[in-house]
C-alpha cells in the first residue's frame, strides 16, 4: 500500500503565524506536527511515501525529512499549486499510487491510542483482500455539528456521510485518515468541483458508500484524535503530548524509534540519528533506545 501526506494549504487559520511557514512544520511540542502524520504510516508499515506540500515550502520539508533513505522508507514530494480540495491530492499523487491501494492522512492531524498500529495493518489487509474499497475511520465527538459525520450500520458498514448536520444521527465524526482500494484514483478523476471549487474528499467516500464498499470503524475510547489547524488546538495537542511523554517516559510519533521496531534501520543507525540531535531531550531519547537495543558506544 503506497501512502500520502496532504501538507499543502496556506494555514489560514494559524496567521500570521503561517505567513513564514507551513503550519505542518510548526512544533507540536517536542517534534515538528509532520512527524505525526508520518508515524502513522510507519506504524502501518507503509514504507513508500509522497508528501505533497505548496511549491513554496517543499524546500524545508527536504531539508527536515530528506529521501527517508535514514529511516528505511521511501519519500517522494509533490506540489499542491493551489488548494483544490482533499481530494485533488489523488490527482497529484497518481503516479505515485500507479494503481495500488493507498492510505492519505491529512498532515495537521494527530492520532495516539493503545493498539493503534495492529488496528492500522488489519484494516489494510481488508482493503488488500477486498474485503472493503474503503476504510474511514470515525472519533466520537461532543459537538458532531462542526464536522462530518459518518453513520455506520451493526456491521460498522458506511450508511450514510452527514456534512456539518444541525441534527446529527451519529456523534462519529470522519477523521483525516483514509484508506482506499486501486479505485480511488479513477474515483478522484471523475469528481467535479463543488461550490466552494473543491474535490471533496466526501465525494470519494460516498461513491464507495454507494457501491457498499466502504467501512467505518469507531476508534473507541482511550484514543486520541487532534486537529491542529488553530491556534487554541494547536497548544492543546502539544500539552497533551507534553503531559503524556512526561508521564510514560516514551516518545509519541518517535519516527527514529519506529524504524528500528519495524526492523527498517539497526540500533547502530538509530543511535547514530540521535546523536545528530544530541542536544535536544529528543535526541537523547532517540539514542537511549537505540542503546536499548543494542547501539551506540
Amino acid at each position: 500500500m503506497k501512502g500520502i501526506i496532504l501538507a499543502g494549504g496556506a494555514g489560514t487559520r494559524l496567521h500570521p503565524v503561517t505567513r513564514a511557514v507551513s503550519k505542518q512544520l510548526l512544533p507540536v511540542y517536542d517534534k515538528p506536527m509532520i512527524y505525526y502524520p508520518l508515524s502513522v504510516l510507519m506504524l502501518a508499515g507503509i514504507r513508500d511515501i509522497l508528501v505533497i506540500t505548496t511549491p513554496d515550502e517543499q524546500p524545508m520539508f527536504r531539508r527536515l525529512l530528506g529521501d527517508g533513505s535514514g529511516l528505511g522508507i521511501r519519500l517522494g514530494y509533490a506540489a499542491q499549486p493551489r488548494p483544490e480540495g482533499i481530494a485533488q491530492a489523488f490527482l497529484i499523487g497518481a503516479e505515485h499510487i500507479d494503481g495500488e491501494p493507498c492510505a492519505l492522512v491529512l498532515g495537521d492531524n494527530i492520532f495516539h491510542g493503545p493498539g493503534f498500529a495492529a488496528l492500522l495493518r488489519r484494516c489494510i489487509e481488508c482493503v488488500r483482500r477486498g474485503d472493503h474499497g474503503a476504510v474511514l475511520f470515525g472519533y466520537h465527538v461532543r459537538d458532531p455539528q462542526r464536522y462530518g459525520v459518518g453513520v455506520a450500520d451493526a456491521d460498522g458498514r458506511l450508511v450514510d456521510i452527514e456534512e456539518k448536520p444541525a441534527r446529527p444521527r451519529s456523534t462519529q465524526a470522519i477523521t483525516g485518515l483514509y484508506l482506499y482500494d486501486r479505485q480511488v484514483v479513477d474515483i478522484a478523476r471523475g469528481l467535479r468541483p463543488s461550490a466552494r471549487g473543491e474535490l471533496e474528499i466526501t465525494d470519494v467516500n460516498r461513491a464507495y458508500l454507494e457501491k457498499g464498499r466502504a467501512r467505518l470503524v469507531d476508534l473507541g475510547r482511550g484514543f486520541a484524535w487532534l486537529d491542529t489547524g488553530t491556534h487554541d488546538s494547536l497548544l492543546e495537542a502539544g500539552q497533551y503530548v507534553q503531559v503524556l511523554e512526561h508521564r510514560q517516559g516514551v516518545r509519541i510519533a518517535c519516527v527514529e524509534e519506529i524504524a528500528l521496531e519495524r526492523g527498517w534501520i539497526d540500533a547502530h543507525t538509530c543511535h547514530e540519528l540521535g546523536r545528530a540531535q544530541a542536544t535536544s531531550g529528543y535526541g537523547e531519547y532517540v539514542m537511549a533506545v537505540a542503546k536499548a537495543s543494542g547501539g551506540g558506544a
